[in-house]
């Protein structure tokens, strides 16, 4: 019998999905509106974009995960979702430390490392 998700490990692809949408829409259609609303000035709206297309990969790969229902098939997706928020992470806290990002990156810093300790938790669960 093949070991099944956890329904936690569902409902984490799930938010990962709904916010992946969100923020990967908004960095690839409004990125200059967005940078201006947080900012976080946008000069090379190009580079957000592709951003954000990425996101919008990651976030169907999640999608793709939730409506799985065997182990195997989700943990090579759950490994990507682990190594992608973590080294988010990483890069927009040197971004807050060193390279003058705006203080609203803090909030980038939480949602990427809150994904990177869920999806964590969930791998070496099992």
């Amino acid at each position: 019998m093949e070991k099944q998700i956890p329904s936690g490990l569902k409902t984490t692809f799930l938010a990962h999905f709904i916010g992946a949408l969100i923020f990967g829409l908004i960095f690839l259609l409004i990125p200059e509106a967005w940078g201006n609303l947080i900012g976080w000035p946008i000069k090379e709206p190009a580079i957000y974009r592709l951003l954000g297309a990425a996101i919008l990969g990651f976030g169907a790969s999640s999608w793709w995960a939730y409506k799985e229902t065997a182990w195997e098939k989700v943990k090579i997706v759950l490994q990507m979702e682990i190594v992608w928020p973590v080294l988010a992470t990483l890069v927009v806290l040197w971004g807050l430390l060193f390279a003058g990002v705006p203080a609203f990156g803090w909030l980038y810093a939480v949602i990427f490392g809150g994904f990177a300790a869920a999806f964590s938790f969930f791998y070496f669960r099992k």
